[in-house]
């Protein structure tokens, strides 16, 4: 117990996603079958739950409007009807057209060509983006175009803070962002390198599969795959 308790934060968090992986199996994320579905399902899931996300994509769908081509044409205030389900519909909306101009502007108009750039100043250019924080960039490098990117989310943070693996940064501290995806890549660093993507993809749907039955707002830790991990360090 006293190797346990002594562990260095990263490898708690890499035995935690073994932990997580033998209580879940594989997840198969991301919930989209083409790279600009999961673009969508990154701006639209902000600050809602994934089921209002789909009544949007849905609505899109049904409108013939999940599409590149399509979504490039579609008014501003149709698009907004289209995705008011997910929420802050007046301000998503923008956001995505947004992106298409930028991807029309500087990448002309390829997901592929954009997909190509290097993570870093990918990351960047996204996030100068309207409605564009470290998250939506990070799932959209991750989910659509494959980078090797971890992905930190609500979940993860109250899972590394309630298991003290690190000191609690204020909500929306963007250095508490950067925080949890330093320790996420140092957790994995000893993998292979060509397995971090699909390592950071499983570890992010694992921790939200752990975290809406366990680590909401307030923690229910009977039963969960963690605990253990809980228990070493209140020893």
């Amino acid at each position: 117990m006293k190797g346990l308790r002594r562990l260095a934060p990263a490898k708690r968090l890499r035995r935690m996603h073994d932990q997580l992986a033998r209580a879940y199996g594989p997840q198969h994320w991301w919930p989209a079958k083409t790279a600009f579905e999961v673009i969508l399902g990154a701006y639209l899931t902000q600050n809602t739950a994934w089921k209002s996300v789909e009544l949007s994509l849905d609505n899109l769908r049904n409108a013939g409007a999940l599409n590149l081509d399509a979504l490039r044409t579609l008014a501003l205030e149709d698009l907004k009807q289209l995705i008011r389900p997910s929420g802050f519909h007046t301000r998503k909306a923008p956001a995505l057209k947004a992106f298409i101009a930028m991807l029309d502007a500087e990448f002309a108009g390829s997901l592929d060509a954009l997909a190509a750039t290097p993570a870093e100043p990918l990351r960047r250019r996204l996030m100068a983006l309207p409605g564009v924080g470290p998250e939506t960039a990070d799932a959209i490098l991750l989910y659509a175009f494959k980078h090797p990117v971890p992905v930190a989310d609500e979940y993860l943070r109250r899972i590394a803070e309630r298991h003290r693996l690190l000191t609690p940064a204020p909500k929306g501290n963007r250095m508490g962002y950067e925080s949890l995806v330093h320790l996420t890549r140092e957790a994995f660093a000893a993998d292979a390198a060509e397995d971090h993507a699909q390592l950071f993809n499983e570890f992010h749907a694992l921790t939200v599969a752990v975290g809406k039955s366990h680590c909401g707002r307030t923690a229910n830790c009977t039963n969960c795959p963690l605990i253990s991990d809980l228990q070493n360090i209140s020893l």
